[in-house]
């Protein structure tokens, strides 16, 4: 079964969408860092642009809330306080259980194959955090995609983005190697049940699961995951 993404399908090759997938991408890997103003006469020549496809990403990532954009300030990447951190999960819970149960019909042992196959993957990258991250974004999207609903989708890859930098901070700092394979096989357990219900619930304690523990980790730091003044 081909693999599905909810990353935002790419534009056409103009040089807003090159701006715009540029910054996009250092925003969620961490080279912005959450707090950081960005300059785009000196992001226009890093990537060979002019200065106007850089406004228009900016434009475009302020209505995803990856950037802040303010009169006579320009543009600063988004910072996320531990009450926005709290209400993306929350929200993430939410969206991700009903795109579970929108996706469970379709489902095929096929496809838990392959929810399998994704899970040895992250455990062959337990030991490098930036690629544990993203092969765990991977298997989420993956799985929500399978719900058939683009609008759902891209809501659920906005708040993966708004958050990714700062998972791949916290993953950064464990003092364990990384491994959520129990708690992923848990939730294949709930799909295999066929159950609407449990899925949904078991996909919703799944995200809320993170929470306690991130914000513990937060809460011992100081800003890149404060909210902006």
């Amino acid at each position: 079964m081909p693999m599905k993404n909810a990353y935002p399908p790419p534009l056409a090759a103009t040089a807003e969408a090159d701006a715009y997938l540029h910054i996009q991408t250092a925003i969620r890997m961490g080279t912005y860092a959450p707090g950081m103003r960005l300059i785009a006469e000196d992001i226009a020549t890093e990537i060979g642009s002019s200065r106007m496809p850089v406004r228009e990403a900016f434009r475009r990532l302020a209505t995803e809330g990856l950037v802040v954009i303010r009169p006579n300030r320009g543009a600063t990447v988004s910072g996320l306080g531990l009450e926005d951190m709290r209400e993306v999960f929350e929200t993430r819970a939410v969206l991700e259980g009903l795109a579970i149960r929108t996706a469970l019909p379709r489902m095929t042992p096929a496809t838990i194959d392959t929810l399998e196959r994704m899970l040895d993957r992250m455990d062959e990258r337990m030991e490098n955090s930036a690629d544990w991250t993203s092969a765990h974004r991977d298997f989420h999207e993956y799985l929500c995609s399978l719900s058939g609903r683009p609008r759902l989708m891209k809501l659920i890859a906005d708040l993966h983005s708004q958050i990714e930098s700062t998972m791949r901070l916290w993953f950064k700092h464990l003092d364990r190697p990384l491994s959520a394979r129990d708690d992923h096989m848990d939730l294949i357990a709930a799909l295999r049940t066929r159950d609407l219900d449990i899925a949904e619930a078991a996909m919703r304690e799944h995200v809320q699961a993170t929470v306690p523990e991130l914000m513990q980790f937060l809460e011992t730091r100081s800003p890149p995951s404060s909210a902006l003044p």
